[in-house]
């Protein structure tokens, strides 16, 4: 009969015996009662510890694994964790108990801490990690292989910093390009150090390569992030030279392209492919040589240029005169360079929307009829730019000129600026359709509607400059007054979104520097914009040393933004200027640096940035600061859109008015066109708030929220339209929530109700144009810098 002992003093007495074999029987009793009486154990554990140190003593790993189960059992992980790397082979990781789970949890995190100390360099010296460390995880990885838990080895992998188990684990995976796939969506939501998930890019664009039929579609999006055109060309040139399905292909990567990558890094592919063609495709005509910073692919073909122009002329072959496979080739580099010129999605965009435009124009009629002051004719003039955004309609604006003559100063400005929104991706015709309103050489017109006009142009080429940039660098030096230097800056950074070209930002520097306030503000911003994501140290230096020295309040917001843009999607990069932001004592650097973190970390979700917003959004001085760091994590979560109404639910109870309205931003921000119940139950209370411009905040938000649903999918679309309408035509309404009302039925009715506003694109990339115009209609809401 089989007895069950009740006490384990017995078990331990045994320790003390001189015979060896004795000590052995002992610990591996123990090592079997040590779960049920470890209480009673872990007053012997120095004799247990004892034999473990013991040289002579051959069972040292038994006496280590009893030890750390004891400490295990006392809730010391780390002396635990320390015995069970001592245990060697008798330390299991295929045992499924609790014990044997929390361990190897703990050993990962230990491991993984090192490993990205090591690697990140947060301290002088590289840690040496113990063997018998690295030989728990190898053979917690051999167990996940084992079990063909593939996923599970990817992620601790990546965790852990090891490329080479990442490898194995999508190579030895029963469906590699599945593997390829989720590795890809895992690097780009999870990993947030910049220069290791360049790392683990090149080794997923590798593994791509090396399959039966590379993905050349997930390769490119890859190669966006590592920033290297030239490799995407040389894929293009490969497709286009093969059979009509990898040609289709490279139309439809091309086109993936134009959506996801920024101005310069598609003119450097369309520079490599040009040079391929037999016959030489002409380039858009650009910037003089010696005035831009150009890549030194870039130099060399100028140089090639420079020397065909001194050589004597050679008749380029016509295409008449190229054989059947040239002639082919020719006709597919062609129409590929005009995909990736933007100029077929422009054109099939702005076609939809002209022939899908169902704007309510009773709806601007009666909001034009209870109208009775400036803010709000301003706001009616922005609400019908965002109804008919990209339509080409601007019926409403002719049909009351009358009206619209009400417009002066900077509401001039501003209505001719709306013709841009209107026309927006309108290239071809811009000029014709601006004419009326840009600067002429016969005489001295109004300078609000030049600037207006100008900027008008730098809306319909946003983020697709070409020849228009040249125009308005060139109206800009020959601006004669500040409200057209206003305009020219703005439009001239929106054209040239993103290229980086030395020669524009040397002349928007070059206004910044006459110290006027309106240029100023215009030229700060303009050259954030300019200088997108590129964190030009250059740039940098110039920006926050002038904005430190200047005395006007303007010019530092407008600095204050450019900044912010300067780091867009640079991660841990913008750390060191984010911490030097946020130590100035200026409150409106200050809150550049909330703007910073919330573009350098865009659409990350990333806990540390969320950490220090939310700490800022309580514990700052100035309210203007408090505002921005809540807005910023709009910006910060619109990957996760349902996480945002939780982040912000109590900011959103605050006393502080400034912070509810920030509040409200973010949830507008995070939560645009996804019609989500949360946001919409946060925002309801807040458009009855006793505090004006939260109202308006709450009404802005919540058609950011509500663009493209309807009442199938929301059902409070119908109760805050009607809500807007009430809010517009109610006499005691502040002016503020009138105005935000406004600007909300432009909003959810945007595009002749065929626009959303979206963050990111359909392959999953950040939308740049929608994040720079939401960063910049989030601080400023009276000015139509909105990309739909």
């Amino acid at each position: 009969m089989r007895m069950n002992i009740t006490s384990a003093a017995g078990v331990i007495s045994l320790l003390d015996e001189p015979e060896p074999e004795v000590k052995v029987f002992a610990l591996d009793k123990l090592n079997h009662i040590v779960d049920v009486f470890w209480a009673e154990i872990s007053e012997a554990v120095d004799k247990i510890e004892v034999l473990y140190e013991d040289v002579s003593f051959k069972h040292q790993e038994l006496a280590a694994l009893v030890a750390s189960k004891v400490y295990y059992h006392l809730g010391s992980f780390e002396d635990s964790l320390t015995y069970a790397l001592g245990a060697g082979h008798l330390f299991d990781v295929n045992c499924a108990s609790e014990y044997v789970e929390t361990i190897i949890a703990k050993c990962i995190d230990h491991y993984t801490k090192l490993k990205v100390n090591n690697a990140e360099g947060f301290v002088d010296e590289k840690a040496v990690i113990d063997p018998r460390l690295e030989a728990v995880v190898n053979r917690m990885f051999q167990r996940c292989f084992e079990d063909r838990q593939f996923k599970q080895a990817v992620g601790i992998a990546l965790e852990t910093r090891r490329i080479d188990i990442f490898e194995d684990a999508i190579l030895k995976s029963d469906d590699v390009a599945g593997m390829l796939s989720y590795s890809v969506k895992v690097c780009m939501s999870l990993i947030q150090n910049r220069q290791f998930r360049n790392t683990v890019l090149r080794v997923l664009v590798k593994l791509y390569m090396e399959l039966g039929t590379p993905d050349y579609i997930n390769v490119c999006q890859c190669l966006i992030f590592l920033d290297d055109p030239q490799a995407v060309a040389q894929i293009l040139e490969k497709l286009t030279k093969e059979n009509e399905d990898s040609v289709l292909m490279a139309y439809q990567i091309g086109f993936d392209l134009y959506e996801s990558a920024t101005q310069q890094f598609l003119q450097r592919v369309q520079a490599a492919l040009r040079s391929t063609a037999p016959i030489p495709i002409p380039a858009t005509p650009g910037p003089s040589s010696g005035t831009t910073t150009a890549t030194p692919s870039e130099s060399k073909e100028s140089a090639m240029e420079t020397e065909e122009a001194k050589s004597p002329p050679v008749a380029s072959p016509k295409l008449e005169d190229l054989s059947e496979t040239e002639r082919t080739l020719q006709e597919r580099i062609t129409k590929l360079h005009t995909i990736l010129g933007g100029e077929t999605s422009i054109a099939l965009n702005l076609q939809f929307l002209i022939r899908n435009n169902k704007t309510d124009m009773l709806i601007l009629k009666n909001t034009k009829d209870a109208v009775r002051n400036s803010v709000c004719h301003t706001a009616t003039v922005i609400a019908n730019s965002f109804m008919h955004a990209g339509t080409t309609s601007d019926a409403f604006l002719r049909d009351n000129l009358e009206w619209l003559a009400r417009a002066t100063n900077w509401a001039k400005f501003t209505a001719t600026a709306s013709l841009g929104v209107i026309h927006k991706g309108h290239e071809k015709e811009a000029l014709n359709l601006m004419s009326t309103y840009l600067p002429k050489d016969t005489g001295p017109g109004s300078a609000y509607s030049e600037g207006g006009g100008l900027y008008a142009l730098g809306l319909i080429h946003a983020n697709h400059g070409g020849d228009i940039t040249e125009y308005l660098l060139n109206q800009l030096k020959d601006a004669s007054t500040d409200m057209v230097r206003h305009g020219g800056c703005l439009g001239l950074g929106l054209a040239a979104m993103g290229t980086a070209r030395q020669d524009i930002y040397e002349q928007l520097k070059f206004n910044l520097y006459q110290d006027d306030a309106i240029t100023g503000e215009a030229a700060g911003t303009a050259m954030g914009l300019v200088m997108l994501g590129t964190k030009s140290a250059t740039a940098i230096e110039d920006m926050v040393s002038y904005a430190q020295e200047t005395q006007h309040e303007k010019i530092l917001r407008g600095l204050a933004v450019g900044i912010a843009l300067v780091m867009y999607g640079r991660l841990e990069e913008a750390d060191p200027l984010i911490e030097s932001l946020m130590r100035d004592k200026d409150p409106i650097l200050r809150w550049s640096g909330m703007y910073t973190i919330g573009m350098a970390y865009c659409g990350t979700g990333n806990n540390k940035a969320i950490r220090r917003l939310l700490h800022i959004a309580v514990s700052d001085v100035n309210d203007d600061v408090r505002r921005a760091a809540v807005t910023s994590l709009g910006f910060l979560l619109f990957k996760t859109p349902e996480q945002c109404p939780t982040v912000v639910s109590l900011l959103s109870e605050s006393y502080n008015p400034h912070v509810r309205y920030g509040a409200a931003m973010a949830l507008g921000i995070a939560c645009a066109g996804t019609g989500l119940k949360d946001a919409i139950s946060l925002l309801e209370p807040m458009t009855n708030d006793p505090v004006n411009y939260v109202r308006q905040g709450a009404l802005i938000a919540s058609a950011l929220v509500l663009i493209q649903q309807n009442e199938n999918t929301s059902s409070k679309v119908a109760s805050y339209r009607q809500m807007y309408a009430k809010v517009i035509s109610d006499k005691h309404e502040d002016v503020m929530a009138k105005f935000g009302a406004i600007l909300a039925q432009g909003i959810i009715d945007a595009g002749g109700r065929n626009c959303t506003i979206m963050l990111q694109s359909r392959t999953g990339h950040t939308n740049m144009d929608a994040v720079v115009g939401m960063l910049c209609c989030s601080r400023v809401p009276v000015t139509p810098i909105w990309m739909l």
